[in-house]
Parts: structure tokens; C-alpha cells; sequence
């Protein structure tokens, strides 16, 4: 005789996996949380302003340090702001130091959850566009929206779904997103002066992926212009100008 006797459970209180289907297939879930979103700005709200710019870095990078790539625009008549995406992570890998030595970036999404992360970039674009205007008289001046590398899908996808009508756009060293229906979004992407600038020698933004680029837009009927510069995957300072002097002009 067993010292200590087992107690069986009755029968109808066994659970087997088949009855409950959570356990075999975990169910995903969403939760709208309240997020603190860093931007950084050059130059103030003044009542000579004339033009404010937002710009849309690129993957990897921080507002603070894009910023910089705009002081040539510094001149007293425009206000640039830099909002920084919400999903910030380390670029160097654990083994290269301690984390205080080791570099941050910052993305706007990846292909995880990436509608909701879409969902949340538009939003919060929107918030910081409001934020803005409220401290500057929108009628007086022109509104320039800037992306660069992942910053171009940012920027695109926010000038089609959000609610702020730029004057200008500008689509550097990156594609428009594959999945935008050009057609569909047409008057979102037409009711602005739209430009795309490229280097001659960007690894990424090829020739090819160039061409492919203007035909898609072509297509849709949305009307651009293409500025070239001298250079690779990155901003430059004389390019940026002559973007910045063709708004003026337009």
C-alpha cells in the first residue's frame, strides 16, 4: 500500500489541449499606449518665417545629428524640424563595448506589425504637424515635407493618409513604397510640388531603381522633377540648396 495515496481528479475535470485552442494557437492583440516622441528643431517660430521644413531621417540615424546636414537652410526665414522615429535600437553589436560606448539609431518600421507601426508614424506625424501650426501661422508660409533613405516611404505614406497638405515635397535617396497605390493617392501626391534628388553614385538608389521610380510616377500621372547631385547615399549641402531655392521660385 502506497504510504502517500494518489487522488485521481474526476474525469470530467481533465482538460485536454483540443479543448482549449489559446493554448495551440497564442492569439495576437493590439493596445493604443501614450508614446513620448523626441524632435529636434533649427531655427524658432518668428513672424518673418517664411517657409518651415519637416524632415523624415533616415534608417539608422537620430534627429540630432540629421538635423545638422539642414544648417545651410539656417538663414532666418525657415524653420526645420526633425521628428526621430519611435523605435530606437543599438547599431553596434554587444561584443564592441558597454552599452553607454555602443551607438543608437532609430527606424520608422520594420515588416513586423507593420501596418500598426504605419498606423503610429502617420499619427504621430500628425501630432507634431498640429503641434507646429499652433505656434506658426500655416497661411504664411510654405510647408516643405523632406524624406531621405526610409524617410521617402515615411514621407509618402504620411502626405497620403495624414491631414497636412505640403506645398512641397521632396523624395531623396529612396523609392516610394511598393505597395502605395499611386492612382488612388494621386491628388495627395500631386497637390504638392514634388521632387526627387539622388546621387549619381547611391549604391542603393541605382540608376535602375531610379528609372523604375519615374515611370511608376509617370504612370499614375503624378508630375515631379529629378535633381541630380555628385555624390552618394546621402544629403548634400549644395543639392539641398537648389531644392530649397526651386521652392522658393515655384
Amino acid at each position: 500500500m502506497d504510504a502517500h495515496p494518489r487522488h485521481e481528479p474526476p474525469a470530467e475535470s481533465l482538460i485536454h489541449d483540443a479543448d482549449v485552442p489559446s493554448r495551440r494557437h497564442p492569439q495576437e492583440h493590439h493596445l493604443r499606449v501614450t508614446r513620448t516622441a523626441r524632435y529636434v528643431t533649427l531655427g524658432r517660430p518668428h513672424a518673418g518665417l517664411r517657409e518651415v521644413w519637416i524632415v523624415c531621417h533616415g534608417q539608422g540615424q537620430l534627429a540630432a545629428r540629421f538635423i545638422r546636414h539642414f544648417a545651410p537652410l539656417d538663414d532666418g526665414t525657415r524653420l526645420v524640424v526633425a521628428p526621430e522615429a519611435l523605435s530606437r535600437y543599438y547599431l553596434d553589436p554587444p561584443a564592441t563595448g558597454p552599452a553607454a560606448e555602443r551607438r543608437v539609431g532609430a527606424t520608422w518600421m520594420t515588416r513586423e506589425d507593420r501596418l500598426s507601426e504605419v498606423n503610429d508614424y502617420v499619427g504621430y506625424l500628425d501630432a507634431l504637424h498640429t503641434h507646429v501650426f499652433r505656434q506658426v501661422d500655416r497661411s504664411a508660409v510654405r510647408l516643405h515635407v523632406l524624406g531621405f533613405s526610409q524617410g521617402v516611404a515615411t514621407v509618402c505614406r504620411w502626405v497620403c493618409a495624414g491631414h497636412a497638405l505640403p506645398d512641397d515635397v521632396t523624395l531623396w535617396a529612396g523609392v516610394v513604397p511598393p505597395d502605395l497605390d499611386l492612382l488612388a493617392n494621386r491628388r495627395a501626391l500631386s497637390g504638392a510640388r514634388l521632387t526627387l534628388v539622388v546621387g549619381t553614385r547611391d549604391e542603393f538608389a541605382t540608376p535602375d531603381v531610379v528609372a523604375a521610380q519615374e515611370e511608376r510616377l509617370r504612370a499614375a500621372g503624378v508630375p515631379f522633377r529629378t535633381e541630380t547631385f555628385d555624390g552618394g547615399h546621402a544629403l548634400d549641402s549644395q543639392a539641398l540648396l537648389r531644392v530649397a531655392e526651386s521652392s522658393v521660385d515655384g
